[in-house]
């Protein structure tokens, strides 16, 4: 009899024998006489779910359900990239944005052109920018001759992260290496009379500065919520009156972000004193003289917040510098092959599939069992957990338990219709174990087409997060 087999056959003996016990343990009892397929028949979650805990000294695999079928892995694809940027860019990698002199400066005169380049620093602010126009100002410049180039090269760029998302949300915005407030712009309405008052706008904490490369117009609808179109260098979005109520505010997703960030750097630096000209994406960065420069802060504190917060847009950055880098192709679905391509190597998982860095493509696809894998193998060296955010365990009304003796830390991922957790925990007696857990119904997301919330989302993930919980919960008690 193997040593899974034995723990669960023997766990409510061990449990029964323990006299006096916390309620912590209590509750342990009742965790874990279910079995994985009695949570998960529980969960009715319909689709397909993944999961493999492993000891994480060991590897010894504890216990598996449908572990090797790859699924979509959401968010948890951000634990890989993590460790590919790591990789490639060394822990004091800092992404840099510039301010370029083509020309000599003479009397507060820049004869030649000046050029804002981006670095692929998707943390960079309009407070940024914003200090950056002052120490400009600083150097004595007045006004240029030449024009105002904005450069996004440093990686390729793509419209969108994923094509299956509506349009106006903006966690998917276009990836240049010219990235201004993750490549959003603010948008509020408010009522006026028998109207809206709306604006656009690059807000920071210090700066607000009013975005003119956007703009939005009321429609007499009721759906769809939002248009988007480019015109005239202009990025119009026109949003259903009947949707608005009295007043509120989101981000919306950036489609041109040479001209946002050049449009807003234009503004700040006018207010500092210097006059530049309307701004020109530029494909090819010239020559010349750093006049001023913002540098990030170092790569792990970068992935630190992007595993927090699950930013897509910082994934796709760090990972398509990583993939250029490595002399790898760094475009949108190349550089998620090119990352697949490195895992194997540097793993020997070869089944994965990423076509992205952030998973918010659907198609990406890991098995729990590579991902576990990659985990132990790669991540627990570097350092991975240390990046990771606290995971709080909830019961069976999704209300999360406070002061659980069992310490997770793990990456999410959610999708309609998607929901996954991959990461470390340490049970009570200090042992350690990795794990995760896919839990995915692609065919009702794939009905549910585009739509932000579609029609019994919140509820399935709800009851994902739940399985989730209780099956971490088993293992720690179980295996600990």
């Amino acid at each position: 009899m193997d040593r899974r087999r034995f723990l669960g056959g023997t766990a409510g003996c061990l449990i029964g024998a323990a006299g006096l016990v916390s309620p912590a343990l209590v509750r342990a009892q009742t965790v874990q006489v279910r079995a994985g397929s009695d949570l998960i028949r529980t969960a009715q979650l319909g689709g397909d779910v993944g999961y493999l805990v492993a000891d994480l000294r060991s590897g010894l695999v504890l216990e598996e359900h449908n572990a090797r079928k790859a699924l979509p892995p959401a968010s948890t694809a951000k634990a890989i990239t993590s460790l590919y940027a790591l990789e490639a860019l060394g822990a004091g990698y800092r992404f840099v944005t510039r301010v370029i002199a083509t020309g000599p400066i003479s009397g507060g005169v820049l004869q030649g052109d000046l050029i804002l380049a981006g670095g692929a620093d998707a943390t960079l602010s309009t407070d940024d920018l914003g200090a950056m126009a002052a120490r400009l100002a600083a150097t004595g410049l007045r006004r240029i001759t030449g024009r105002f180039q904005v450069w996004g090269g440093a990686i390729p760029y793509a419209e969108e992260i994923a094509t299956d998302q509506p349009i106006h949300v903006g966690y998917n915005p276009a990836i240049s290496g010219m990235i201004l407030n993750y490549n959003r712009v603010h948008f509020e309405w408010r009522r006026a009379g028998n109207g809206y008052d709306l604006a656009m706008d690059a807000r920071g904490e210090s700066h607000r500065p009013r975005a003119y490369t956007a703009s939005a117009a009321l429609a007499n609808r009721r759906d769809p919520l939002f248009t988007y179109r480019q015109q005239g260098g202009k990025e119009q979005w026109t949003v259903a009156a009947a949707r608005l109520g009295k007043g509120g505010s989101r981000w919306l997703p950036v489609r041109q972000p040479e001209l946002y960030a050049g449009d807003v750097f234009q503004t700040l630096a006018r207010a500092q004193g210097v006059d530049l000209p309307a701004p020109q994406p530029v494909r090819n960065l010239a020559g010349g003289t750093v006049l001023v420069s913002h540098a990030s802060e170092a790569l792990p504190g970068i992935l630190r917040d992007m595993m927090k917060y699950s930013t897509n847009l910082t994934a796709e950055a760090v990972g398509m510098t990583a993939s250029a880098a490595r002399g790898a192709n760094p475009a949108l679905g190349r550089s998620g092959a090119a990352m697949s391509d490195w895992l194997a190597a540097r793993a020997g998982i070869r089944g994965a599939k990423f076509v992205d860095h952030s998973g918010l493509n659907v198609q990406t696809r890991v098995s729990a069992a590579d991902m576990v894998h990659a985990l132990r193998v790669v991540g627990a060296p570097m350092g991975l957990r240390g990046l990771m955010k606290g995971f709080s365990l909830r019961d069976d009304q999704g209300r999360t338990i406070k002061n659980h003796p069992i310490r997770v830390d793990a990456k999410t991922g959610t999708l309609n219709f998607v929901s996954t957790l991959a990461g470390y925990l340490t049970a009570r007696d200090g042992t350690e174990l990795v794990f995760a857990i896919f839990t995915g119904d692609v065919a009702r997301r794939a009905r549910a087409k585009n739509a932000e919330a579609p029609e019994g989302a919140g509820e399935w993930v709800k009851r994902s997060k739940i399985l989730q919980s209780r099956l971490v919960e088993r293992w720690g008690l179980l295996y600990g």
